[in-house]
């Protein structure tokens, strides 16, 4: 877990989750991210969530299966679900003021749990990731940000932009980058990109918020 750049309580917090087929004892592949993160929001905590489960060669995996399945899902994300709440609850943030950031199996896992349960965090950052079906309903009061590489070939980037149109249609609060020349990673470009979406996507919450209090300055006193 990153702390703060000074000694001051976070007002944010990142919930990070990797693919899966991570080495456990391997190179941090989240590093980047979470550096660019804590780079533009000194503020902000970072923490790594790591898969659960273990493959035959002791890779990392958040479902025991290669495709991820409905009963796999479920179960990561009940988990998932539990440790968000516990470590919002112990840092004292609202959940707007947490995220969840995934990339591959760890984007679908985040996108799925904010589908399942309501005010679990603010934002959604879903790399090279998307989700097991087709969403039927919106996430109230939740940004997603859909990254992705126009190469991917692990997870076609066509269900990207079908789930992507989905949730515009439902009303959703979504955003989707598509990237040339990039296949499933968590590349470069794909982290400046969510970087550039957290500072100047405006939630259509704000935008109501903003509209209810121009129409009360408008209304006459007395």
């Amino acid at each position: 877990m990153s702390s703060p750049s000074v000694a001051a309580a976070p007002d944010l917090l990142f919930a990070l989750l990797p693919d899966s087929g991570i080495a456990p004892d391997g190179p941090d592949t989240l590093a980047p991210l979470a550096a660019a993160l804590v780079g533009q929001y000194p503020q902000a905590l970072t923490l790594n969530l790591h898969p659960p489960l273990r493959d035959a060669e002791g890779r990392c995996r958040w479902w025991a299966d290669d495709a991820p399945s409905e009963l796999g899902v479920d179960a990561a994300r009940v988990a998932l679900i539990a440790r968000v709440r516990q470590e919002a609850a112990r840092l004292g943030l609202p959940w707007q003021r947490v995220a969840l950031a995934g990339v591959g199996d760890g984007a679908m896992l985040a996108l799925e749990a904010v589908q399942a349960e309501p005010a679990l965090v603010g934002r959604v950052i879903a790399f090279a990731g998307g989700y097991l079906a087709r969403p039927q309903v919106a996430p109230q009061d939740v940004c997603v940000h859909l990254l992705h590489g126009l190469a991917d070939q692990r997870f076609p980037y066509r269900h990207v932009v079908d789930a992507a149109q989905a949730l515009v249609d439902l009303g959703a609060d979504v955003t989707a980058d598509l990237l040339p020349h990039i296949d499933h990673s968590l590349h470069p470009a794909l982290i400046d990109k969510a970087m550039e979406q957290l500072r100047t996507f405006i939630p259509a919450r704000l935008w109501r918020e903003a509209l209810i209090a121009a129409q009360d300055n408008e209304r006459p006193v007395g």
